[in-house]
């Protein structure tokens, strides 16, 4: 019962998230509003105990969810097998561009005030 009653917090969340980006023309889309609906819905104890058995529930049997994913990709290989140079360049190329955007961020990090009072306190 508690894991129907988890299901009912995350599907609803999600469709008051997406009424609220339709009705209000928000350039979010619904299910990010509804996730930002559930992390504040997430400090009260009765919500904590229904979605923590679903999403245990659904994070053990993540791997039957790329199943559609997969059929998906298995009914379109045509398109792949003519794009498919392109593709894994795209797939590399912003690969490598997160990465280099993650490497500067955390090295401009590490140069600021903070970082600087921390090497002096370990001295």
């Amino acid at each position: 019962m508690a894991a129907l009653q988890g299901l009912a917090w995350l599907l609803g969340l999600q469709a008051v998230g997406e009424l609220l980006a339709r009705g209000l023309s928000l350039p979010f889309p619904g299910p990010v509003i509804g996730l930002l609906l559930l992390l504040l819905a997430l400090r009260f104890t009765p919500v904590q105990s229904s979605v923590r058995g679903t999403a245990e529930f659904l994070l053990s049997h993540l791997s039957l969810l790329f199943v559609p994913v997969g059929v998906g990709v298995m009914t379109h290989l045509t398109l792949l097998a003519d794009n498919g140079l392109q593709l894994a360049i795209v797939i590399v190329a912003s690969t490598l561009i997160g990465l280099f955007a993650t490497a500067w961020t955390l090295h401009r990090l590490m140069r600021g005030p903070l970082a600087q009072e921390d090497s002096a306190v370990k001295l």
